[in-house]
Parts: structure tokens; sequence; C-alpha cells
């Protein structure tokens, strides 16, 4: 029998156990509408603000800062459409990133042809956003600034702190997309100066599905996606999906108890399987700062070779990995991500990205460790990439451990 490893928690996570058995019992017995007024609404209502108190205080705000979403997508669209069009007497103009999820950058290209003006910064080879380069493109009529916290393809942690303290200082609202980080890191509202955060359920081991949007109270912004009941107080329209937002709200809770302790445990399996990989198999660049990175995450490139090819190859070993965002990972395009940060596109389209959980092991480790450079050896002899062409190492290459020329 093949052995099975899952190391694609950037993707989703597997669902707790103890958040199956908190939305079991709405799924079945307290199956009441929050909305409603008699025993069996107000029953779900309780559980709902409960939930609503559990997710306020993993991220330091007051419950009613806290709107459920479906998930992240939809309350990175409601963050940043609602400051847009509320605050569009104010200015016009909104600074993000070359690197973040197709969740934001879609969207502030989309109110791009609606009359805003858009700059996207550019970042260095590790995918780090410059706080000076944030302050370069302030003009008289920034409106929003939106940053991610954390990086989902190469795992970079952002100066989020900073650029909230300097978007405070200009008067300028500030949202980032904390999808990644939340329940892998302290993410705490006043502490990173933020005014809109976005999270999800499916990535700290709750349900698809669901997630939330903090609106810091006094934020200028009004939601422009939904029209329908007066839900979420009048900030999300539609019936309350109570399952899901009670397994967020235990999601969160267990979130929160463990980890400092599952940071450290996955910080140790990582740094090891990132020390191994660069030792054991050569041309091979870890992407992402080398320590400001989430936790759980080890992403790298291997040259003169596909990732799907690594991928499928991993598989039929057992061990599910991906090359980057779940929700690209049907493109044949390199990720918009390692090509912000400078890698070429030859070598971008070897890459795979490792995500631990809190249940792999160190034997996962061995395993992985086991199969992979024989699967490197294979296709590297199948490979038509031209092994002969040398450059310089420059800072484009910057992450190669294995020797001062690299070869595409």
């Amino acid at each position: 029998m093949t052995r099975r490893v899952y190391f694609d928690h950037s993707a989703t996570t597997p669902v707790h156990p103890e958040v199956v058995e908190e939305m079991c019992r709405f799924l079945k017995d307290n199956f009441g509408n929050p909305t409603s007024l008699h025993y069996f609404g107000q029953k779900a209502r309780k559980a709902v603000e409960e939930a609503r108190e559990k997710v306020a205080a993993a991220i330091g705000a007051n419950p009613a800062e806290i709107v459920f979403t479906s998930g992240g997508t939809e309350a990175d669209n409601m963050a940043i459409h609602g400051v847009a069009y509320t605050n569009r007497n104010r200015g016009n103009h909104i600074i993000t990133s070359a690197v973040e999820h197709h969740a934001v950058l879609n969207t502030v290209k989309a109110l791009g042809k609606q009359g805003f003006t858009v700059t996207i910064l550019p970042v260095d080879q590790y995918g780090m956003v410059s706080v000076e380069d944030v302050a370069a493109a302030i003009t008289d009529k920034t409106i929003l600034i939106t940053i991610m916290h954390a990086n989902n393809e190469v795992g970079t942690i952002m100066p989020i702190a900073e650029i909230g303290r300097l978007a405070r200082e200009r008067g300028i609202l500030f949202h980032t997309d904390a999808v990644q980080s939340f329940g892998k890191i302290p993410v705490n509202v006043d502490e990173l100066n933020v005014d809109l955060l976005t999270i999800s359920g499916h990535k700290i081991y709750g349900p698809k599905g669901i997630g939330a949007l903090y609106i810091r109270k006094g934020t200028r912004w009004r939601q422009t996606l939904f029209h329908g009941g007066a839900q979420e107080r009048l900030r999300r329209a539609g019936t309350e999906n109570t399952p899901g937002i009670i397994g967020l709200g235990k999601a969160a809770e267990l979130a929160m108890a463990n980890m400092e302790q599952e940071a450290a445990y996955l910080t140790r399996l990582r740094d090891r399987l990132i020390r191994e990989v660069t030792e054991k198999i050569s041309h091979v660049r870890l992407t992402g700062h080398p320590t400001k990175r989430l936790p759980n995450h080890a992403s790298f490139c291997f040259e003169f070779i596909e990732g799907e090819s690594m991928l499928l190859s991993l598989d039929l070993q057992g061990i599910a990995a991906s090359s980057g965002s779940a929700c690209t990972s049907g493109s044949l395009e390199p990720s918009h991500v390692l090509l912000a940060m400078g890698i070429p596109h030859e070598v971008a389209h070897g890459s795979i990205r490792i995500t631990l959980g809190r249940d792999n092991t160190e034997e996962d480790i061995d395993y992985f460790l086991e199969v992979m450079p024989p699967i490197v050896e294979r296709l590297r002899a199948m490979s038509p990439l031209d092994q002969e062409t040398e450059f310089a190492l420059s800072d484009r290459c910057n992450g190669c451990r294995v020797s001062h020329t690299c070869r595409v």
C-alpha cells in the first residue's frame, strides 16, 4: 500500500475533529435561522455570536468589528470595493504589490478599469515589499493600501506593522490579507496597524466556505457587493452559514491555544527539510525569505525540470504537494510571484511548494527526502532544457546554495 503524505496545507487543511464535532451539532439538532426570533433561531444566534467573539479574540478585535463571509476571496473583495467606492470623493488611488493573491490583484485591476488609479509595487528577490517603496508611491489621492501579511506561494512575511504605521500617519486606510498567516503566527490588528483584515477558515483546520473580514470601528467602508437582508449588521446580506461560522470560531480558538507549540514544531521540520533538500539535490534554490517566512512553509525552484512533472511523480509516491497557489494550479503560465521576484521563466516553471501541518512527522520528511532525489534525477535525464548554458550568480539567483554558477 502506498504511503500517503499531505504537504499542501497552504491550499487547504483537514478539518480538526473538534471542529467537526461542533459543526455537527448545528447541522442536526440546532438548525435554526439566526435571524428568527423563536427559540430555534435564538439558539443559533447565540452560537454565532459566541463564534464571533472567538474570532475577534484571536486577532485582538472587538466582536462588532467582525463580518462573516464565504471565505478569503469574498472578504478581500468586500474590503477593497467597500473602501474604494465609499472614499471615492476623497481620492481614487490604490496601492498594492505584485505578489498579492489574485483575489486582491484582480480586484484592484478591475477597479483600474473603472476610473481608479492603481500602483502595483515591485518586490525584492525574497518577495518582500519595501516600506520605502510604499511611501514613495503615496499621493494626495491615495485612499487604500492593500498588502498581504504573508505570501501564499513563497511564505515571506511582509513588514505589515511598518506599512500600517505609515498609512496611519498619512491618513490612508490599510487592508491586509492574512489568510496564510492567521493561526500560524501572531496576528493582532492593533499591533499590525490595520483597518481591514481578511481571514479564511479552511487554512486553519476549519471548514471551507467560511471566512471573515475585520473592519476597524470608524472605518469609512460601505458594502457594495450584495443587496438583500440586514444580516451582519447590514454589512453582508444573506442567511448566515451557521455551521461554517461555528466551525471557524472553534478553529480559531484551537489555533490560538496551540499556535506557539505548533509553530516551534513545524519550524523544526521546515528547517530540516530546507537544509537537506538544498544539500542533497543540486541546482535547487529556496524561494522566499530565508528567515522571515511562515513556520510551515518551504518552497523551491528545481532547475531543468517542469514543476507539474515533479508533482505528478510525487503523487505516484503518495506525496501531495503543489506548485504554488491552488487558485492558479490549472494555469500553464509560471507563477506571477516568482516572476515578480526576478526568477526567469524557465526556472519558475520548476517550482514546488511544501507546506506542513500539525499531523506531519519526521518520518514524513524522511520519506520525502528518500523519494525526491531520484525523481529529480530521472526527470532531469529526460529534460530538453540546455544544462550546459551557464550564467553568473546574481541577485535573481539568490537562494542557490550549491555553487557560484547556476545553469538554465
